[in-house]
């Protein structure tokens, strides 16, 4: 038995080798969630085995048939009116196993059209849009296996494109001990229409693996994602970024980057709080984040997040801050229910 386990996760890892990142790829929109339980988590979130449809959308073998007839709604504004969004649906089928259909979109607001000498002759809008089909089985007691296949869309005015991709994911859960372990490709796919005619780009393939601990007899749950198995150094050197001064030549060094410092840009640190079973506390540090967005000068909180989730009657409200730069910061919401509780009786 344990070599299918190990074969299932190999397969997964494997599939993650052909990925790009940072600004090489299209469909970048597809790694910003809605979701504020995922946002107040660092962005990333794979390793917990609950009742939440929003963790589905990250990893689809974390379906299972606690969600079953789950709903949820997700939004966020980012920077100049920029809008990103979610809605998902999940249905258990006897036998089959648990079923999502979701929507994910980006809106970059509205921008004027000129001519050459700048003149404005109109707007028009720019969007993406994903929509989802996921999958998860229970394999056994304690393995879970998921697919899900992607339609993507891009509108760019003049350009657009269209892809398909995949996410396959595996997961280990032990009630007993309190333990998840995930892994997860994600993004496998190609552009099926180019927005510029034979121009075939890259998406954002990536292979993730992420593990949670429930703290026995404590409220504390921590986890630990680390992203981008595909490739180690996702470091970028700033050639007009000096450091010090060579005291023998007079010239200004490069500075470098070292190895834990690469090291360190792929893990999402993350925990919650469970205070009750109606009101839990999320925080969580981004690395690469911190790493690549912060000002040395005035760090400020860039590269953490938090949050909370609370279950007010038969919903459940939660919001997300994620401290993206010292610029601004971006506040999701996110509201979910199960449609079966209301046809419950008291």
């Amino acid at each position: 038995m344990k070599k299918h386990y190990f074969s299932i996760l190999f397969t997964l890892l494997s599939l993650s080798s052909f990925s790009q990142i940072g600004g090489t790829s299209v469909y970048s929109f597809l790694n910003v969630p809605a979701s504020a339980r995922i946002a107040a988590l660092g962005g990333t979130f794979i390793s917990v085995r609950d009742n939440d449809i929003n963790s589905a959308l990250q990893a689809p073998s974390l379906l299972n048939p606690g969600m079953n007839k789950s709903i949820a709604l997700s939004g966020v504004t980012y920077v100049d009116g920029v809008k990103f969004g979610d809605a998902s649906y999940a249905k258990t089928f006897e036998k089959l196993g648990t079923f999502i259909a979701s929507m994910h979109y980006a809106n970059y607001g509205d921008f004027k059209e000129t001519d050459v000498n700048g003149d404005i002759q109109g707007s028009f809008k720019a969007a993406d849009y994903a929509l989802n089909i996921g999958f998860g089985y229970q394999y056994n007691e304690r393995i879970s296996l998921g697919a899900a296949i992607k339609g993507i869309y891009s509108d760019y005015y003049i350009y657009n494109a269209f892809g398909i991709a995949a996410d396959i994911s595996a997961t280990y859960y032990d009630s007993l001990n309190q333990w998840t372990i995930t892994a997860e490709a994600r993004n496998i796919g190609t552009q099926l229409k180019n927005y510029v005619k034979k121009n075939n780009e890259p998406l954002p393939v990536e292979g993730l693996i992420a593990v949670s601990k429930r703290l026995a007899h404590t409220p504390l749950r921590f986890n630990l994602t680390y992203r981008h198995l595909e490739k180690f150094d996702m470091s970028y050197s700033d050639p007009y970024d000096l450091g010090d001064v060579d005291p023998l030549t007079g010239e200004a060094q490069v500075k470098t980057i070292g190895f834990f410092n690469k090291l360190s840009r792929h893990f999402i640190l993350g925990t919650e709080i469970l205070l009750s079973k109606n009101f839990h506390l999320r925080a969580a540090y981004n690395f690469q984040r911190r790493r690549e967005l912060t000002i040395e000068s005035r760090p400020g909180t860039v590269g953490f997040s938090f949050g909370f989730g609370i279950k007010i009657s038969k919903f459940i409200l939660s919001y997300g801050r994620g401290n993206y730069h010292l610029a601004g910061a971006a506040n999701h919401f996110s509201i979910s229910t199960n449609i079966a509780e209301f046809g419950k009786k008291k």
